[in-house]
């Protein structure tokens, strides 16, 4: 029987997810990418933090042109917007993902990566958006995720060139929070996965929910839905618990 392509791997409150196509450098096909969206969708309520990676020294290498179908101008766009779709619930869904990557982070790789909230360069990563040497734009996300952590022009001159930047190019840029060798990626994931479940999970929701929205507002909007997600967190019996252990210097015991 052969193997899933994406194996998932529960333990207590932490799902590790593996992109599970080493002989293709972990390239993204539609089954795969129906995998990660369900995979999101159906995951147990206990879950509280994700940790994702690529089986074989690769974390994903993109769209897998192999398998390449010609869609017509309606078709490409209904695509794209699945893939919208499956990149919001993995940035948005309310529950931390962590991307442990190494070797390949190309195209629909880095829009994936881009999509997850703490990312790991673990060894030697490439991260480049090689579509315009394809005769093709990305449609992933990338024009959105990726050119507002590098910046408009930094992306545009990425994809005119194609060039690659390496794991400690990456991080200067934004691309990378960690950069670590590779047999230390998983590690520190583990460790921040435990770090980040012990937290209060509402905080957690308003981190994930909240930020990113907020920096696409106005100065104003922004610091009254700041406001809101203060009052929201703030009179939970997470932050009750959170003071009290403070005062009396000890870890909190959350929900």
């Amino acid at each position: 029987m052969s193997e899933p392509i994406l194996k998932i791997d529960i333990v207590e409150n932490i799902a590790e997810l593996v992109i599970n196509r080493p002989d293709k450098r972990n390239a993204m096909n539609d089954m795969l990418l129906t995998a990660l969206g369900n995979a999101f969708d159906e995951m147990p309520d206990n879950v509280r933090v994700v940790i994702l990676s690529g089986k074989g020294g690769h974390y994903c290498s993109g769209l897998d042109l192999s398998e390449h179908v010609s869609r017509s101008a309606e078709e490409n766009l209904f695509h794209s917007r699945k893939w919208h779709a499956i990149m919001d619930n993995i940035q948005f869904g309310g529950r931390p993902v962590i991307s442990v990557m190494q070797g390949a982070v190309i195209g629909g790789g880095l829009e994936l990566a881009t999509s997850t909230h703490v990312r790991i360069a673990a060894g030697e990563v490439q991260f480049q958006l090689p579509e315009g040497r394809r005769g093709i734009f990305v449609g992933g996300g990338a024009a959105v995720r990726v050119g507002r952590i590098i910046g408009a022009d930094t992306m545009t001159e990425m994809m005119l060139t194609g060039r690659s930047f390496d794991a400690e190019a990456g991080h200067r840029l934004g691309l990378a929070h960690y950069c670590v060798p590779v047999d230390e990626g998983m590690v520190l994931a583990e460790k921040l996965a435990g770090k980040i479940a012990r937290n209060a999970p509402l905080s957690n929701y308003m981190m994930i929910q909240a930020i990113s929205r907020i920096n696409n507002m106005p100065f104003n909007d922004g610091l009254f839905t700041e406001s809101l997600a203060a009052a929201l967190s703030q009179t939970t019996p997470d932050a009750e618990e959170g003071l009290k252990a403070f005062l009396e210097k000890r870890a909190p015991n959350f929900r």
